[in-house]
């Protein structure tokens, strides 16, 4: 197949697509290193516009990323749980496009469990008040009243952003422990540009509105408090298969295994990758979704120190979930519950057989992922599996869901690097980087969490890169680094076929 540039896909490729990836006459034209939603939604769009694209995936087995579906004896479980909601139409048509005829309506259901109590979630004012209690509930509405008088000045952290807009009270309750937990650093040195990303235009007043607007009817507004979504009936990972498999199809290749190690350049452009196993892979096009930290010290040469210096100054929060099976098929009604108590180390629970039927492998059983957050080399990440499916299992008895007896089987996935953080500094960090790479190698597009160190959903993610896609065939100038959960990018025109344009406007984004 022969794209528009009159690229060919080159020789030496094996059936499957996996083959060497460097085999064939000359460079190939598009490297993608990167198997997750933005590195897929590159190479399927490169793909099916006929441009010979390579994909360079470090697991030697799933595709996905952060949005791939693990199976363990016939269980499907998440990464993390992945509604398919948009408010890009353009993404949730590339969706069905992508998986059209087995995604699945699933409606929202989802609480919170602090000191031994289960709050509703989405906050549900009533049922709120009603297990707060009246002493309680009036401390949150004084604490409430007193910051919408005095708000803290200057906003700067997360726990300033989220007083200002919920009160003291509330936010000790609903946010804070479970963000600690999350992300293992004080609210206090958070930057607030996480809340300001991630819960967007969310408030206590807000929160009210929105029950109000749900109770008439109407739709919620704010992506956090959506009601309902899409979902694949067997997980994420079953579109990112499909995606896979037509890239494949239209001539695109993906190497499994394949981690890259060093990043050559030459004359101001990326000239070629090289993996681990000393493969060289040539390239005219990079696309990195690798994390900008490791990106900026695989130069080869290197990149100036500074630009080195500020790389390792990103940081990056790990996490991993104990999968336990349950002997039981019923054994809470939630799609998944946040775990704010600080009595255990968990801090979500996922229920995916009440996000598909079809993820389980035994009518009599369900399966539930307990996610853990913590960093690569701390003891909870070091801990034996077998160790971690027993903690899993007492602190689900703790909880008081299911009895530690009643699991009877259970494994264990780490994801390094899960979660960009947003620490002070963060931004110019960031920044540094950006600007060494547009001047040293144009032809080089980060994409996705990792490579812009974005903390944005697998929407943004998909949508930067249709965007870098689109800026080299079309000779487009949008800035990717601009997409994530502050920005929406819908379509707007598309008379006369051919590709429509992005363009920005305010997105509320996802919890």
């Amino acid at each position: 197949m022969t794209g528009a540039n009159g690229h060919g896909n080159g020789n030496g490729q094996r059936a499957d697509g996996s083959d060497a990836a460097a085999e064939g006459p000359g460079p190939v034209r598009h490297v993608v290193v990167g198997a997750g939603p933005a590195g897929l939604t590159a190479a399927w769009e490169l793909a099916r516009r006929g441009e010979s694209v390579t994909v360079l995936e470090a697991d030697h087995a799933d595709v996905g990323g952060l949005s791939r579906t693990v199976s363990y004896k016939g269980n499907r479980f998440d990464i993390g749980g992945h509604r398919f909601y948009s408010k890009s139409e353009e993404v949730n048509r590339l969706w069905k496009q992508m998986l059209p005829d087995d995604f699945i309506d699933v409606p929202r259901l989802s609480r919170i469990y602090y000191q031994r109590r289960f709050y509703a979630y989405p906050i549900e004012l009533g049922p709120t008040l009603r297990t707060l209690g009246l002493g309680r509930s009036l401390r949150v509405a004084t604490s409430y009243l007193r910051a919408v008088v005095r708000p803290r000045r200057p906003e700067r952290s997360f726990e300033d952003w989220m007083v200002n807009r919920f009160g003291r009270r509330l936010y000790e309750t609903f946010f804070k422990t479970y963000t600690e937990k999350v992300w293992g650093m004080p609210c206090t040195e958070i930057d607030k540009d996480w809340a300001a990303q991630r819960i967007r235009g969310l408030s206590l007043w807000r929160t009210v509105t929105e029950e109000r607007n749900r109770r008439s009817g109407r739709a919620a507004s704010a992506k956090t408090l959506i009601t309902d979504f899409t979902y694949p009936r067997l997980g994420p990972g079953q579109l990112w298969e499909r995606v896979r498999d037509d890239i494949v199809a239209n001539g695109g290749r993906i190497v499994a295994g394949a981690t890259v190690v060093r990043v050559r350049h030459r004359d101001g452009r990326a000239t070629s990758v090289e993996l681990a196993d000393g493969r060289r892979v040539e390239c005219d096009h990079l696309y990195p979704t690798m994390p900008l930290r490791d990106l900026a010290s695989a130069f080869d040469p290197p990149a100036p120190p500074e630009v080195r210096d500020a790389g390792g100054q990103l940081r990056f929060r790990d996490f991993l979930t104990v999968a336990l099976v349950i002997a039981r098929p019923d054994v809470f009604p939630d799609n998944w519950i946040y775990v704010h108590d600080p009595a255990v180390h968990v801090s979500r629970i996922q229920n995916y057989r009440n996000w598909s039927e079809a993820m389980v492998a035994d009518g009599g059983t369900t399966c539930l992922g307990l996610e853990y957050f913590c960093n690569a080399g701390e003891p909870l990440w070091c801990r034996d599996d077998a160790d971690l499916v027993r903690l899993a299992a007492e602190e689900l008895e703790t909880i008081g869901l299911a009895r530690a007896d009643d699991c009877i089987d259970g494994v264990v996935v780490r994801m390094p690097d899960a979660y960009p953080v947003y620490d002070p500094g963060y931004r110019e960090h960031r920044d540094t980087v950006r600007r060494w790479l547009e001047r040293a190698v144009p032809n080089l597009h980060p994409m996705g969490r990792g490579g812009l160190h974005n903390y944005n959903s697998q929407d943004h993610a998909m949508t930067t890169a249709l965007m870098s896609v689109r800026n080299i065939l079309d000779g487009r100038r949008d800035d990717v680094w601009a997409v994530n959960s502050e920005l929406e990018y819908a379509e707007d025109g598309g008379e006369g076929g051919g590709t429509t344009r992005a363009v920005p406007r305010p997105l509320v984004p996802s919890d």
